[in-house]
């Protein structure tokens, strides 16, 4: 044990930098803690609008070349502010249809925005400024911030107009172009999808089916009910095969309706003016309920992929719930990767040594890189594919964080590598992870408590069967120390031979006694059956107690004590505290050669006393200290020696119950030094005497 110095200088914790720091974090958490206060209350009272209680900043990313330039800016705006920000992405129908490559930068943008600090998130819907207005006012973030167009800001965005439309009481800051950067493209510069000529052709050739079959019906059906079939080609179109191919559906359609049920008929010639307004209001309908129904397949398509992932999240969870072994919780987390993600899977495990362990030769095709993934495991954080640690790497090895530590290595192998990069696919993979790493912490600790339940339950047998044994034992060893004392003693005097018989007797009778002794005191320690008897006692008469007691084992050692005259008073149980000192001291006359010096000394150290009983012998093991105190621990050389090794697990025991510590340490003279010590209390006063 480390003992103080007394005249070392003391720390002072309370310095002026670091109540300034704990000022700071104190700050930061009423301010955190407010904020959630603030969010809970909007949530309870239905609250939309905006409330600038914080700075937060939502950066708007779209598929223009000046999006990453907007994430930088909002990046150190934020850092200058020291505020939250989030970085979101409106996919429409129409970004939908975005060549890859565009899609792809969109999605490095994202990633950049999360790598810089952002919470990203990609919104679906038509309307893109409202889609980001009701993001900012559900995360109550009052600024949000967009790339400026190559005009100045008479000429702005469609979208910010919207959303200065929508919410006057949100600020709009426009980033200006990168100095580096090309200057950005007008709006037409994004490319419209090119559909198949097929689809195109079923279309028209809906129209003009529909046309064909109405036409001999012509004479039993109102035009109204003809255009009605026409604008049900439409809706079908439009739910098949999408918006573009619903516009030729509807300009086929109005040019079949007026060749061939409009009079003059099999002709585009009018007779009458007025089909033009019918001719412009079928146009308008077809092309609004191709936009519409576009739109809402659209939506439907998104909303089936978030009911699909909900739905695999769920069975996840369920699945995990009922796994009691690592074994189940690998292959179910393989399994669900593999039909959720299309990806092949591994789940790397660590052993007890924190090293990761290899994973069966046919569980991948290609086996991941140890190394790669024991960088991941250690440091926390992803590796691998679409990161910034070995992004050639056909693996993306994602750590399992538990609440505790790191649990393992996720390494999966996706079919496509750009799914990777989607928010809400990564989100999904993040979500699958924590419920993986938390179902092995869960089993970890499952395992813990069976083994922790086992030992207590071995230790409360053994400590039941020694006090049952040291209690059974203790009368007859009793009846016998007396019977061989009687014996060593009887007249007329034995026999030379016979009385060294009696006399071994006695020993080996007072042996077992001592033995029984502490097995009985340590069972009735453990059980804390012991009641401590404190008094302000003497540390000298202590110890001459136990020199006393021990003279016998101590006779060819050298004893010197070292006990201060001013010594104050101690509070202890002199019967135990006796005890203490008597196995220290027999433990010292057994391990050590006869002639050795065994020295006992006292001294102060702030507001412990301490008591050291040191030697000269050879001393104990490097590394064996603690060791030594444990229950039915004996030294490397006292294989000869009696003994149980509960001496020193008794001391400790009996110490730790008065309110101190022991520990065992190398003594100046090269043996062994068992150092007490006890807590210093203010011994009562003194009254005046009184006269008599």
């Amino acid at each position: 044990m480390a003992l103080a110095r007394p005249n070392a200088p003391r720390r002072i914790f309370f310095r002026k930098g670091n109540l300034i720091a704990l000022r700071e974090l104190a700050l930061r958490r009423t301010a955190d803690r407010i904020e959630d206060d603030v969010r809970a209350y909007r949530v309870e009272q239905s609250i939309d609008t905006v409330w600038k209680t914080g700075g937060a900043l939502l950066a708007c990313v779209g598929p223009r070349p000046g999006a990453e330039h907007v994430v930088r800016s909002t990046a150190r705006l934020a850092g200058q502010l020291g505020v939250d920000w989030h970085a979101v992405y409106v996919e429409t129908p129409a970004l939908a249809r975005l060549p890859a490559a565009r899609r792809e930068q969109t999605l490095f943008t994202l990633k950049l925005a999360a790598e810089l600090g952002a919470a990203t998130a990609v919104l679906a819907g038509g309307d893109i400024g409202a889609a980001i207005v009701d993001y900012a006012r559900e995360h109550n973030l009052s600024k949000i911030v967009m790339a400026r167009r190559h005009r100045t800001w008479p000429w702005r965005t469609p979208h910010a107009r919207r959303i200065a439309a929508l919410a006057p009481d949100v600020d709009l800051i426009e980033v200006g172009a990168a100095t580096h950067a090309a200057p950005a493209a007008p709006v037409q510069d994004i490319p419209r999808a090119r559909k198949g000529w097929l689809s195109y052709a079923v279309a028209a050739a809906s129209s003009l089916g529909v046309a064909l079959l109405a036409t001999p019906l012509a004479p039993y059906l109102d035009q109204a009910n003809i255009a009605m079939l026409f604008l049900l080609v439409v809706v079908l179109v439009a739910v098949r095969l999408g918006r573009r191919a619903a516009v030729v559906a509807t300009c086929v359609g109005v040019a079949c309706f007026d060749f061939f049920f409009v009079a003059p008929r099999f002709s585009l010639a009018v007779s009458d003016l007025q089909y033009l307004i019918t001719f412009g209001v079928m146009l308008a309908v077809g092309l609004v309920i191709g936009q519409l129904t576009a739109g809402l397949r659209f939506q439907a398509r998104v909303a089936a992929h978030r009911e699909r992932r909900s739905r695999a999240l769920y069975e996840f969870a369920r699945e995990l719930s009922g796994a009691l072994q690592v074994e189940q919780v690998v292959e179910t987390t393989r399994d669900f990767l593999g039909r959720t993600f299309r990806a092949r899977a591994v789940l790397l495990v660590p052993d007890a040594d924190a090293r990761l362990l290899a994973p069966e030769q046919d569980s991948v095709a290609a086996a991941p890189d140890l190394g790669v993934a024991q960088w991941a495991f250690d440091h926390a954080q992803a590796a691998g594919l679409g990161t910034g640690t070995l992004p050639a790497s056909a693996f993306f090895y994602l750590p399992l964080v538990a609440p505790m530590r790191t649990r393992g290595v996720l390494a999966i192998v996706p079919e496509q590598q750009r799914w990777i990069l989607i928010p809400e696919q990564r989100q999904q993979l993040d979500t699958f992870a924590a419920l993986a790493a938390i179902a092995l912490e869960r089993v970890h600790y499952i395992e813990v408590a069976q083994g922790a339940l086992v030992s207590m339950e071995t230790e409360r047998l053994r400590n039941d069967l020694l006090a049952a044994l040291s209690h059974d034992l203790r009368t007859p060893l009793t009846l016998l120390v007396g019977l061989s004392e009687s014996l060593a003693r009887a007249q007329p005097a034995l026999a030379p031979a016979q009385l060294e018989m009696a006399q071994g007797l006695h020993g080996e009778a007072l042996r077992m006694s001592a033995l029984v002794t502490n097995l009985l005191d340590m069972a009735r320690l453990q059980s804390g059956q012991v009641t401590l008897r404190r008094e302000w006692q003497a540390l000298e008469e202590a110890v001459g107690t136990a020199l006393r007691l021990t003279s016998a084992q101590l006779a060819g050692h050298v004893v010197e004590t070292s006990i201060p005259a001013d010594f104050p008073l101690l509070r202890f149980d002199a019967v135990l505290f006796e005890r203490v000192l008597c196995n220290l001291l027999e433990n010292a006359a057994k391990h050590t050669p006869p002639g050795s010096r065994i020295e006992i000394r006292a001294a102060l150290h702030g507001a412990a006393a301490t008591l050291t009983v040191a030697d000269d012998g050879p001393g104990v093991a490097p590394g064996r200290e603690e060791a030594m105190f444990e229950k039915f621990t004996r030294g490397e050389r006292e294989a000869a020696r009696s003994g149980v090794g509960l001496g020193l697990a008794i001391c400790r025991a009996i110490v730790g119950a008065h309110g101190g510590s022991i520990a065992c340490t190398r003594s100046d003279m090269g043996g062994a030094a068992f150092v007490i010590a006890l807590p210093l209390e203010q011994p009562p006063q003194a009254g005046p005497e009184m006269d008599v």
